[in-house]
Parts: structure tokens; C-alpha cells; sequence
């Protein structure tokens, strides 16, 4: 049976990405060697790094502008931590958006190192919305936001214009739309939604803006020390980067994320016209706020109809479509390598529930 993966994160991959990885992990550009198992400082996977680390500021736009491309380990996580080390300034203030679990995750790492201003927050609301005519402090040294929000199924579709540098965690619609990048200090992304594996971490950085916080940076939570040691300051996780690499030649190939933004838009289409068709469902997201990547959607009647609906689903071959436990119900991500097929199987089981009830 053809397995329909709408999981969140890790997630679906390109199968051309998978049988390329495969192929690696036996034996690595005709090495004799798995990718699990070479050496990081091999010339083979220099170049693997090298070369991601390059396609990566092409397809966002930013070669030769002044940012360099790092593959970072931790996940999101640590960069929450990394980016108030290495741009919130002694005696400083951050400015933040609060949209969501990871959001708040954010703000919270960033407390300890100075004064953050939590500029907007949709939390009593139970984040299903994007704040709006929130005003970011002049004196502030950056403003954090978060563009997509997984867990509630939200997305920014603007971003505000300021003179404080702007970072982003994208890690769930990262080469999902176009965007003007360079409107961006930092952007990280953990992999596992759009671009590979678990393990590694993307973080473009505007090279201009590290160094002026006026503290000591530990060197492994430093940007500055792995942009000169060329993401390769400790043992980087080799097969989650090269993985990434295979994703990002697959995006190149398929016309980059113009056209995967296209297709994206399609899908959410989709899958959000049956939402508001169908009388036995519903959405979480306000409107005008969803996300085209990850779609929250309610049973008007649980009692009466998610018994039915699960093995209906499941049956179809359908897997990860669960809720997240914080919001129930079900959520469907649409990432980059989900066919429409699968929206489109979907929709169908949707569409016999109401023939059913």
C-alpha cells in the first residue's frame, strides 16, 4: 500500500532523496565507505558540505549579500539559546512575537540574558491567529519571530518592516515560498520538516550583525567561530547534511521554491476547501492566519463520528494526521515533498465520512 505521510516532523522526504541516501549509506561516491561512516575531514564530504552550504543561500537568494550558510546541530532549540548569546547585547533588549509553542520556547531561553519585550501574543486565544499592530521598540536588538507554527497551524504571510534586524525561525516552511530574504538578519531552520533528517540545523546569518553584544561567547554557541572554521568547528552529523544536500538538489531541479510555493498553494487549497465544505468538520486556525503547511482541523462531533473517521483513514494508507495533543483533532502537514495525491486521498475519505453519517 502506498503510505500517505502527513506527519509533522520528521517527515515526508523526495523518494528520489531516500534511494539516493540508501545507496550512500552502502557505499558513498564509489568510496567503499557508508556515509555513516567516513570522516568528516574526507575531501568527499568537504565538498558534500561545501556544496550545501553554497545551494542554500542560492535558492533563498543570498549569495554574495553578506550571509553565510551554517549546518549546526540541536535543532531550533539551541538556536534559541544561540541567538540571544550572539545578538542580544549586555545591558539590551530583545523584542519577540509570541504565536506559539515554540515561540514561547523562544522567549524563554532569551529571558536570562536581558530585557525581552513580548511584543504580541495570541496565546489566550490559544494561538490561532497572528498578532497584528504589534510595534517593535527602536532601541531593540533584534526582532524574533516565528513563521510558521506547527502544533496550532498558523503561518506570517507579512513581515514587519523595521530597522531592527529581523530573525526567523523557519524550521516548518523554510523553501516553502518566496520571500524576499534579504529582509532577514538570521534565518534557522531544524531540517526535519522541508529539507532532511532529524539532526542537523540550517542557520543563515548576516555576517555584519555578530560581534557587537559585548560579551564572551563560549566558542561552540559562537557564529562567528563556525562561519571561520566552515561549519565544521566539531564533527557535524555527516549523513543528516548530506541527506539535506539530496533535498536541496531535488528543490534546485524541480525549479526551486517558486515552484514548490505553487504546489504548496495548490494543496492548501485543497485540503481547506473540503474543511469549509464539509458540515462534519472544522478548522482551528482563524482564516486569514492558516497555514499552508500544517492545516488543524476539528470533528464538529467526535463522539458521534472520530471512531469511523480514524479507520477510515488509516485504512486509506494515510499516516500522522493526528492532532497535536495541545489542540486535538487532526493536522495534516503539507511540506514541500507531499504530492497533492495524498491531499487528494484525503479529501476523499473526508468526503465518504459525510456520505457515511
Amino acid at each position: 500500500m502506498n503510505i500517505h505521510n502527513f506527519s509533522a516532523g520528521p517527515c515526508i522526504l523526495p523518494k528520489e532523496v531516500f534511494t539516493k541516501t540508501a545507496e550512500a549509506v552502502l557505499n558513498f561516491n564509489n568510496s567503499g565507505l557508508s556515509i555513516l561512516e567516513i570522516s568528516h575531514r574526507s575531501k568527499d564530504f568537504v565538498a558534500v558540505m561545501e556544496e550545501a552550504r553554497a545551494l542554500a543561500l542560492d535558492l533563498l537568494g543570498l549569495t554574495g549579500k553578506g550571509y553565510q550558510a551554517l549546518f549546526l546541530q540541536g535543532g531550533a532549540s539551541m538556536e534559541f539559546l544561540r541567538i540571544p548569546y550572539n545578538f542580544l547585547k549586555v545591558g539590551g533588549k530583545a523584542a519577540y512575537l509570541d504565536t506559539g509553542t515554540w515561540a514561547n520556547n523562544a522567549i524563554k531561553e532569551a529571558k536570562p540574558f536581558g530585557d525581552v519585550a513580548v511584543v504580541g501574543s495570541s496565546k489566550e486565544q490559544q494561538y490561532n491567529h497572528i498578532p497584528q499592530g504589534y510595534e517593535i521598540p527602536a532601541d531593540a536588538d533584534y526582532f524574533h519571530c516565528t513563521s510558521n507554527n506547527t502544533i496550532y497551524g498558523t503561518q506570517m504571510n507579512v513581515f514587519p518592516t523595521t530597522e531592527v534586524p529581523l530573525i526567523c525561525d523557519m524550521s516548518s516552511d523554510i523553501f516553502s515560498k518566496t520571500l524576499d530574504f534579504t529582509q532577514f538578519g538570521v534565518i534557522y531552520a531544524g531540517a526535519q520538516k522541508n529539507m532532511g533528517p532529524a539532526g542537523a540545523t540550517l542557520v543563515v546569518v548576516k555576517e555584519s550583525l555578530l560581534n557587537k553584544t559585548g560579551r564572551e561567547i563560549p566558542g561552540i554557541l559562537n557564529y562567528a567561530t563556525h562561519i571561520a572554521k566552515e561549519s565544521m568547528y566539531n564533527t557535524p552529523p555527516v549523513s543528516a547534511v548530506y541527506t539535506s544536500l539530496l533535498t536541496l538538489q531535488w528543490l534546485k531541479n524541480n525549479g526551486g521554491i517558486a515552484a514548490m510555493e505553487q504546489k504548496n498553494e495548490a494543496k492548501a487549497a485543497l485540503l481547506y476547501a473540503e474543511i469549509d465544505r464539509n458540515p462534519l468538520f472544522k478548522g482551528c486556525a482563524l482564516e486569514a492566519d492558516r497555514s499552508k503547511m500544517n492545516a488543524t482541523f476539528l470533528l464538529v462531533d467526535e463522539t458521534q463520528h472520530k471512531a469511523t473517521f480514524d479507520a477510515m483513514w488509516k485504512a486509506a494508507g494515510i499516516s500522522g494526521l493526528n492532532g497535536h495533543r495541545s489542540v486535538g483533532g487532526y493536522r495534516a502537514s503539507m511540506y514541500n515533498a507531499l504530492p497533492i495525491e495524498s491531499v487528494q486521498v484525503l479529501v476523499e475519505v473526508m468526503k465518504e465520512l459525510e456520505k457515511q453519517a
